[in-house]
């Protein structure tokens, strides 16, 4: 049974867990939110380092040392701190519900044994309260951690659980934009126009991977605000870029999945060059791909590749767009007898920890000042602090973001002929051969 609306007399002590990778205007965030609660009187605990404490925590045998693993948080440590860069309390990929891969896994002590220790370790410490920050992981340990008490009746105290998204990808449900995407297109970007520079001096050409493991968000904010000739997401993966590949598991049974087929695009980008030297008398530019390219590679290609906590490629150490521009440059040359040089270059980490937009700096306040409206004014547990409009606070709950029967979170992706797409479509370099002859360009192409 989910307990009864609260007030903030009935919640005294709220801790706090940011999980996941970096974003910019992730301490509008913890500020606000931490600001907002010591105003009304209430305790506020920061965690360091994500659920990687929480999760190891055992009575008696590994008891949760202050200053060491959490901090009690006051106005002179979150006072001012709405535009520093980094995260106050750090992160981690800890991930305690790792063995949760269905609904009745949540009634096996073994399987959610790490989950259990981090609600020990809040009851333990008099926390009321949790708010989580993180991505669609961190909303899935926050979902397993308000459905395992509702599950439990018998659980010494219940602890309430409000989620705050947090990705830069910007590839949520339930929220129109995420705090630190607007920074990380911008700074991806810029750095994309000083490149396209260089690629002009040089008469080169640049395969920009960007970050955006599962959605294109990131990867056509950025090819749009720097102005590429070509961007490329898992969105596009349809037509001639799609194939199928056929999967045995280890049960022996077969299955078929979507993958990206290498040579053609390494062929459409191969056309767009040869057009822009022919046509345009270009002899530079620059393309954007986003990184999640990389896991609908054939899983020859993957093998062997290290994972993180929740099962992901780490894509950083493949390395997509420099695979993709040696692909390039061997059949550019094969196509035209010329050499020409094609640069893969990885853009993503120094976007995490920048300066963060003001519009981010906005949207994480009103999502920290959220999570604590929700919590102490609308006594609510198990929802996702949301905005709309001009950043009005609305509340989604878990089941409303998360599939019940597999506990996954939906992704977002950029939907097919929406206009954000046609907007990167219509400003891009086009190729196609149906033009009429002799008509250089279209409106809007370079």
């Amino acid at each position: 049974m989910n307990p009864g609306p609260v007030s903030a007399a009935s919640i005294k002590r709220v801790g706090i867990v940011f999980s996941g990778g970096p974003a910019p205007g992730a301490n509008s965030v913890i500020s606000s939110v931490s600001v907002s609660l010591l105003d009304a009187g209430l305790e506020v605990v920061g965690f360091f380092h994500g659920y990687s404490n929480l999760e190891c925590y055992e009575r008696g045998a590994h008891p949760l040392i202050e200053g060491e693993h959490y901090r009690r948080l006051t106005a002179e440590d979150v006072g001012d701190q709405r535009n520093a860069r980094g995260i106050l309390i750090g992160t981690a990929r800890a991930n305690p519900g790792k063995l949760v891969k269905k609904p009745a896994d949540l009634d096996d002590p073994s399987k959610t044994e790490k989950l259990r220790n981090v609600l020990a370790a809040l009851t333990d410490l008099g926390v009321d309260a949790l708010v989580s920050i993180g991505g669609d992981d961190t909303l899935k340990t926050a979902n397993f951690l308000y459905e395992l008490q509702r599950r439990s009746p018998a659980i010494e105290k219940h602890v309430r659980v409000v989620h705050v998204p947090k990705t830069i990808d910007n590839d949520y449900r339930g929220i129109d934009f995420t705090f630190g995407f607007f920074t990380a297109v911008d700074v991806m970007a810029k750095e994309l126009l000083n490149l396209r520079a260089d690629a002009s001096a040089t008469s080169s050409y640049f395969m920009v991977e960007t970050m955006g493991r599962k959605a294109g968000w990131l990867a056509y904010g950025v090819g749009i605000a720097g102005e590429a000739n070509l961007v490329v997401a898992v969105e596009d993966v349809v037509g001639s870029l799609a194939t199928v590949e056929e999967i045995t598991d280890a049960g022996g049974k077969l299955s078929t999945r979507k993958r990206l087929d290498l040579r053609a695009l390494v062929e459409r980008i191969v056309d767009l060059v040869i057009m822009r030297e022919e046509r345009d008398k270009k002899h530079h530019g620059t393309v954007v791909l986003a990184e999640g390219l990389g896991e609908l590679l054939p899983e020859s290609a993957l093998e062997g590749l290290a994972r993180d906590e929740h099962g992901h490629v780490a894509l950083a150490r493949l390395d997509f767009g420099k695979l993709v521009a040696r692909h390039v440059a061997q059949r550019y040359g094969e196509r035209t007898g010329r050499k020409k040089k094609f640069t893969g270059v990885q853009l993503g980490y120094e976007a995490r920890s920048a300066s963060p937009h003001a519009f981010d700096v906005m949207l994480g306040s009103q999502l920290g000042v959220g999570a604590y409206r929700a919590l102490v004014e609308e006594g609510l547990d198990g929802h996702m602090v949301s905005v709309t409009g001009q950043l009005d606070l609305r509340y989604v709950p878990f089941k409303e973001l998360v599939d019940p029967e597999t506990l996954v979170t939906d992704v977002r992706f950029i939907a097919t002929n929406s206009d954000f797409q046609k907007l990167a479509r219509f400003l891009e370099t086009r190729v196609e051969a149906k033009w009429a002859p002799g008509r250089r360009t279209e409106p809007g192409e370079r």
